[in-house]
């Protein structure tokens, strides 16, 4: 009977001492469910998250007005030029001319302010209607890129080369230049440019770059010019004093009964 009850005893405490393993093991097991849910943070992607926010596009100020437009971008001009000696006037008056001063489609949508094409562009695409059907022009994150990249694009092409042999104060023939260069196909460019660098007085901002280097340049009248492109403020006798002529003489030239004349109109200085 002893042996029996020992027996019983025995088995009683092999039992209790297999659930104190189970139990043990238990225990164990809870530090890793533990370092599980850590490991997770070890993959933050806080560089990636950093590269996203800097290739947002920048937001832009609404421009009101033209004056407006230049005084948000004058400074950015003048950077330029001191950069790579594109006459602040020249560059403003591109920008107002070419963006409708920074409210047009591809400067609102793709601060494009100089109306660049694509050409060799691998960057970001805006399509719009220009000389054909949806043509490529460049887009960029921020007006200033656009700045600069028509600096380089001027720069960096041999067929500008003309204009670096300029003076930075010669708006007239920078104007004149960027049209022969073929920049533009508008016969009235230059005419245009130069209206809008004397209207809002661009060239202010050449003199405060140049300072005392700053050189006013009497525009020439070439023995060799044929045509005249009326600007805003021109008359006929301002016209005749320019070319030595008289009125009569520019009224005979170029078939006209009186004194009338409007802005874009080509008038002959030279009987054939």
């Amino acid at each position: 009977m002893r042996k029996i009850i020992v027996v019983v005893l025995l088995c009683m405490l092999c039992v209790g001492c297999g659930s104190r393993k189970k139990i043990i093991t238990k225990k164990s097991d809870q530090p890793k469910e533990i370092i599980l849910i850590d490991e997770p943070q070890k993959d933050e992607p806080v560089e990636n998250e950093v590269e996203i926010i800097n290739n947002t596009p920048v937001e832009n100020p609404v421009i009101s007005s033209t004056s407006h437009y230049i005084e948000v971008y004058k400074d950015i001009a003048m950077k330029e030029m001191i950069s790579y000696g594109i006459p602040a006037s020249i560059t403003l008056a591109q920008g107002i001319l070419e963006s409708g001063s920074g409210r047009g489609r591809l400067a609102a949508e793709a601060n494009n302010h100089f109306g660049i094409k694509c050409h060799e562009w691998t960057g970001d695409k805006i399509y719009h209607d220009d000389d054909e059907r949806q043509e490529c022009f460049r887009k960029y994150i921020s007006a200033e890129t656009s700045f600069r990249d028509h600096s380089e694009f001027l720069v960096n092409r041999k067929r500008y080369s003309r204009l670096f042999v300029l003076k930075k104060s010669d708006y007239k023939n920078w104007a004149k230049e960027l049209r022969k260069a073929g920049y533009a196909t508008d016969r009235k460019y230059p005419e245009k440019l130069i209206g809008l660098i004397e209207r809002y007085e661009l060239h202010q901002y050449d003199k405060l770059v140049l300072g005392n280097d700053y050189q006013f340049i009497e525009e020439q009248v070439s023995e060799n010019e044929t045509e005249h492109i009326v600007i805003k403020g021109d008359t006929l006798y301002s016209i005749s004093k320019k070319y030595g002529l008289t009125v009569p003489e520019l009224q005979r030239i170029n078939n006209l009964r009186d004194n009338t004349i409007s802005i874009g109109q080509i008038l002959k200085i030279q009987s054939n």
